[in-house]
């Protein structure tokens, strides 16, 4: 049984922005890696749906861990970097009808406030002091730079792409 065109597309863009997830981590560097993550969310939810882009949200941090690019320390938050994606790509979701910049920039600080807050409960409470204050340092203005860049990237190929 042949394939419609349409699903056949839809499980090319997302085999190549799960691609991007995965591939993202091996530059290392958040500043590299966050934007590209976050990119891949924000033109997942344009082009595939909301759904469909919140399983790509879980999987770049299990991929980083699962090949040692995610520093072993942060696995604590694996479940919080995965919910901070969801609500990334479901405010954007919601709210991108309306405005694409209003959904990003609204998905973006969500992302940002939940993961600074539970980043200072989990690794406060599990890891030296010392450790602490770096990884807690990921998870803050840097997730939110990250993300915003991330709807740069987005709108700029969506913009080339007439998607928007």
């Amino acid at each position: 049984m042949l394939l419609n065109k349409t699903l056949t597309w839809k499980l090319a863009v997302f085999a190549t922005l799960l691609g991007i997830g995965v591939i993202a981590p091996f530059l290392k560097q958040q500043v590299f890696t966050g934007p590209l993550v976050n990119a891949s969310f924000f033109v997942g939810v344009a082009l595939l749906g909301t759904e469909a882009t919140l399983l790509l949200g879980l999987l770049p941090s299990l991929f980083a861990l699962s090949i040692g690019l995610l520093p072993s320390v942060l696995a604590p938050m694996i479940p919080f970097i995965m919910t901070g994606n969801a609500i990334l790509i479901l405010a954007f979701g919601y709210l991108r009808s309306k405005n694409y910049w209003l959904g990003a920039i609204v998905g973006s600080f969500l992302k940002f406030v939940f993961l600074f807050a539970s980043s200072q409960i989990v690794i406060n409470l599990i890891i030296k002091k010392s450790v602490a204050t770096k990884a807690v340092m990921m998870m803050s203005w840097p997730q939110l730079l990250t993300a915003l860049g991330g709807a740069i990237i987005a709108y700029l190929f969506l913009k080339g792409t007439k998607r928007i």
